[in-house]
């Protein structure tokens, strides 16, 4: 897999045109989201690379990141005149650089595309790393590619246009770098105040976080080895985030992520002697940022069920987790019994509720 380009911004407008005008595109879409489409394209107005530019526009959130979205894209792409040299710029969060990255990947057997993500979710992850696709019989990304962007373009004046849960939503993911890289990293992210939201810092935490990504996602592109430290959180994350698409309350991304990071730093703790300050620490910012999602007992066979269809597990019916005997001591396939999980549930239930 081709190593992407990743560009932490310094000024958008010239360095987007520099990368236009590096390649000859007999035409370029530029695929939004409703809201994207309103809040985020007019600072792409007045590019002057741009001026031919076609439009698709698809629904918002996670709930349109499905099999006819695709299909909608695919036939906006025919039916306008694309073909293999045509340029596709993903501006959105994570569904529309995952959908338009896995839509890129397919048409015309790939197309070039760039990803200019407007959330902090997909500024760190979804954004960043090759992977691409969408959501299929309630799973979520079970269909996709591995398909890297040309560029990912990322700059911090979109996140001005996000409300706080959002950007809660990709701080979820940028805490997950931390505990998975450095104690110092870490660290700092759970001093950065939300209150008083101070952007070119957050930038600069951005561009650390998506060098810990690049830097894991280089060694194992294919997700054969450590890259595998990505999906730590993940694997009760997705669990909860399909629970709450499938009761019709959906979560967003970050969100089920520090959630479900609650539920595997206990296990850590458990089976790999993960610090019990360290995880009394990150439990009380996730549960003070993030509340908690409501469940009950009579709702564990569901998500237990949910965790056994994850992409992730090695063996039908073994469930795979990513543990941490510390901050930055990473634990790739470790494994838990359905009698564990159910009391990382309890654990969940008794602390964050």
């Amino acid at each position: 897999m081709s190593k992407q380009e990743v560009i932490i911004c310094q000024n958008f407008t010239s360095e987007l045109s520099l990368k236009i005008s590096a390649h000859s595109y007999d035409k370029i879409f530029i695929l939004t989201d409703e809201h994207t489409c309103r809040f985020c394209l007019p600072l792409l107005q007045g590019i002057p690379s741009l001026k031919e530019a076609e439009q698709i526009v698809i629904g918002p959130e996670d709930i349109h990141k499905n099999l006819e979205t695709l299909a909608y894209v695919w036939n906006q792409l025919s039916s306008r005149g694309a073909t293999r040299h045509t340029l596709l710029i993903n501006l959105g969060g994570g569904m529309v650089t995952d959908l338009g990255g896995f839509a890129a990947a397919t048409f015309k057997r790939g197309i070039s595309y760039i990803n200019i993500p407007t959330t902090l979710l997909s500024m760190v992850d979804a954004a960043v790393g090759g992977k691409t696709g969408i959501n299929f019989n309630d799973l979520k990304n079970e269909i996709g590619a591995f398909y890297p962007a040309d560029q990912v373009l990322i700059d911090s004046e979109f996140l001005k246009t996000l409300d706080i849960q959002n950007l809660l939503s990709g701080y979820g993911e940028m805490l997950k770098h931390g505990l998975i890289s450095n104690q110092a990293h870490w660290s700092e992210l759970l001093k950065f105040d939300f209150n008083q939201i101070d952007y070119s810092k957050l930038q600069t935490l951005i561009g650390q976080s998506v060098k810990v990504k690049e830097d894991i996602v280089e060694k194992d592109p294919y997700e054969q080895n450590i890259r595998k430290a990505l999906n730590f959180g993940h694997t009760i994350g997705h669990a909860f985030e399909s629970f709450a698409l499938k009761s019709e309350h959906p979560v967003l991304h970050g969100y089920a992520v520090a959630w479900g990071m609650v539920c595997e730093l206990y296990l850590s703790h458990l089976r790999c002697g993960f610090p019990k300050e360290a995880l009394r620490t990150t439990i009380q910012f996730i549960k003070e940022n993030y509340g908690s999602l409501y469940f009950t007992c009579d709702d564990y066979d569901s998500l237990y069920d949910l965790m056994k269809h994850d992409k992730k597990n090695i063996a039908s019916g073994v469930i795979n987790f990513t543990l941490l005997g510390g901050v930055g001591d990473i634990r790739i396939n470790q494994t838990a019994s359905q009698e564990e999980i159910y009391e990382l549930l309890d654990f969940y239930r008794e602390t964050m509720g």
